[in-house]
């Protein structure tokens, strides 16, 4: 399959990001074929580098938000790095910031200044809150607005809230930019004109909570915390086996119910007692259920019980772990696995999900930083002597 083919070539994105939820964005745009510059701070470069150093000596979170885009260093405190991103943004189709809140503005790109002198640019502004508001100025991180957005409500033990494992509100956010995008640009596909998109996390994140939202209506209970087992219907999750290992499943209706006692229980007669009539019941009278289901299951192995549900057709899932998910067989099976080149070397990275037949996605080594900047600035002009002399002073 030709690159040619990818929806996204001949788009150029310039990207002001650091952290997760723009670099998260701008990766995908990247994989879809568009070019992507990413503007960092001379010498320091998006702090995300420096989270860790899991990868080879590079930063894991770095490494999965950044690969296939071009890193150019750039003061945009100084008159002639201004003048740059003026020039580069003649020619951009997107412009993607989420710097510290009124960063952008005080650097002489707001949307409102930008749009004017560049109808056709598509600018995505992503910060913690939204442009404007009472919490406009706050600083967000992934927690905070975890938190903020109710998620802490839902998730954790009866006694303990728990945050998500991985950064979910810059996710949403990411991907809501992502999307707010791609409809962006069919949108000057027909009319020829650009769009300003103002994308918080915190309305990212309250849209993936709207179950809770909704089950609490109108002053309604909210969903109890339940730790890892799913807080309204039961039985559904993790269960432990004999052999010391957990087995997750879920039942969603009174058939599964039903095949659940006669095959995995070996207890027909359990699908008739009346404490577990429904979910609603099943729910109301979980610890008595969830013994009897232990008791079943210690004299199991993990393998054994999978095997049994497979059986009864009840959905069920390993509790797999980083080992087990680095050697998962379906994605194995599938060949999602590529190879990506770093400054330090090749390592494996997931394809995109959603494999299509007609382009392969783009794949591209992770920069270093400042790595593509004189090849950059060249594209603009500036000749060897003028980019030492910017490089001597700070500009880039």
């Amino acid at each position: 399959m030709s690159q040619a083919n990818r929806p996204l070539e001949g788009i150029t994105v310039v990207s002001l990001e650091h952290a997760i939820a723009a670099p998260f964005c701008t990766r995908q745009l990247a994989d879809l074929g568009a070019r992507v510059i990413k503007i960092e701070r001379p010498g320091v470069g998006d702090f995300a580098r420096g989270y860790d150093t899991r990868v080879h000596g590079l930063s894991s979170h770095f490494v999965w938000t950044n690969r296939s885009k071009e890193s150019l260093t750039l003061n945009l405190k100084d008159e002639e790095g201004k003048r740059i991103i003026d020039q580069l943004l003649q020619e951009a189709d997107v412009l993607v910031q989420n710097l510290a809140p009124g960063a952008a503005a005080g650097l002489g790109l707001s949307a409102a200044v930008l749009q004017e002198k560049h109808p056709r640019l598509i600018v995505c502004d992503i910060s913690g809150y939204g442009e404007d508001g009472p919490y406009r100025d706050k600083k967000a991180y992934d927690l905070l607005i975890q938190s903020e957005a109710g998620f802490l409500s839902v998730t954790g033990t009866r006694d303990e809230v728990v945050k998500a494992g991985c950064s979910i509100a810059d996710i949403a956010a990411g991907m809501y930019a992502y999307s707010n995008i791609l409809a962006a640009l069919i949108k000057r596909g027909r009319d020829g004109r650009g769009s300003h998109i103002d994308l918080s996390m915190l309305e990212a994140l309250t849209e993936w909570m709207s179950f809770p939202l909704y089950y609490a209506y109108q002053g309604a209970g909210a969903p109890q915390r339940s730790g890892a087992e799913h807080a309204t219907i039961y039985p559904y999750g993790p269960f432990a086996a004999g052999d010391g290992k957990t087995v997750m499943l879920g039942l969603q209706n009174e058939r599964e119910w039903k095949v659940f006692c006669e095959v995995v229980l070996e207890d027909a007669a359990l699908a008739g007692d009346a404490r577990f009539s429904s979910n609603s019941r099943r729910h109301e009278h979980r610890d008595v259920l969830r013994q009897l289901i232990l008791d079943m299951f210690a004299g199991m192995t993990a393998e054994q019980v999978v095997a049994r549900l497979d059986r009864a057709q009840i959905a069920n899932a390993h509790v797999n772990g980083m080992d087990e998910l680095w050697q998962h067989p379906q994605l194995a099976a599938r060949q999602r696995w590529a190879e990506v080149d770093t400054p330090a070397g090749k390592v494996a990275a997931l394809l995109p999900p959603g494999a299509n037949d007609s382009y392969d996605y783009r794949m591209d080594p992770i920069p270093a930083l400042g790595e593509h900047t004189d090849a950059i600035l060249g594209g603009l002009g500036y000749d060897a002597a003028a980019i030492a002399t910017l490089r001597e002073r700070g500009a880039v």
